[in-house]
């Protein structure tokens, strides 16, 4: 049995659809807790695909333990256990960035180095300029949900060690380091899992991420940090409030700042 936590795609496109299929059914309680699949001929005909195919999608689903087979009982469909999730409201991101750095993260590499063009360009970095750039694994309890790679001008890495960026939480050791962050810009997208985040966040190769970039500035506007992060989409999201304004044919949606909200860190 795999990893309680590592998402299992099967080999095979048609394998793959039939998985997420059934796995979507099961996850939004079309299948629920106790139910039994249907056998593995029916599902092949439903489906259209082999009895092969129908194996290797519920294989999958046993390693996710979203399924039990036995002999004689055919496929129940076990208790769901939901998952712990992480939000972030896009309104006060901020104040979220720094608690969210409380949870525990496992250090994957420290090093100093260039700038690659795309992060150089984006902090406005001048020529010769080094940066540390570090890898962690967030996690919330012991489940990873995001991998970061962080980008800091090396004037500012060099008041921290590597040790304590694997104990202290990143803007905890900026401000100590004298930073005051006051703003930050982000593009937030998607992409698939390569080989080393699918490994390090337990998820298959090519499994679906969100994609955030983020540049954080200080009070002066310098950029003091640049964030790549993959967060893992079963486990994290963004959160933004609206509110209807205007009038007639000019109403329009645009975001609530400043609304106290609930706090959905930590919960489910």
């Amino acid at each position: 049995m795999t990893d309680q936590h590592r998402q299992t795609l099967p080999e095979g496109g048609k394998a793959r659809r039939v998985y997420l299929l059934l796995r979507d059914d099961i996850l939004s309680g079309v299948h629920g807790a106790g139910s039994v699949l249907a056998g593995e001929q029916k599902l092949a005909e439903m489906h259209g695909v082999s009895r092969v195919t129908i194996r290797r999608a519920l294989d999958a689903l046993e390693e996710d333990r979203l399924i039990e087979r036995r002999a004689g009982s055919g496929t129940r469909v076990r208790e769901a256990v939901q998952p712990q999730t992480m939000a972030a409201d896009m309104a006060t991101l901020i104040p979220q960035i720094v608690k969210m750095g409380q949870h525990s993260a496992r250090l994957l590499s420290f090093s100093y180095g260039a700038a690659p063009d795309h992060v150089a360009e984006a902090m406005e970095l001048g020529e010769g300029n080094r940066v540390q750039r570090a890898v962690r694994v967030r996690l919330a309890g012991e489940t990873p949900f995001s991998h970061l790679t962080t980008y800091v001008p090396e004037d500012i890495a060099t008041n921290y060690s590597e040790a304590d960026l694997a104990n202290v939480p990143l803007y905890q050791l900026l401000e100590r380091s004298g930073v005051r962050v006051s703003s930050a810009s982000q593009r937030v997208g998607a992409t698939l899992a390569g080989p080393d985040v699918a490994e390090a966040l337990g998820v298959s190769v090519g499994a679906a991420l969100l994609s955030l970039r983020r540049v954080v500035r200080d009070g002066d506007g310098r950029a003091v940090e640049y964030l790549a992060a993959l967060y893992r989409p079963d486990r994290f999201e963004l959160e933004m409030s609206l509110s209807r304004v205007g009038e007639s044919a000019m109403r329009h949606w645009e975001p609530v700042v400043d609304q106290p909200r609930r706090d959905t860190e930590g919960q489910g």
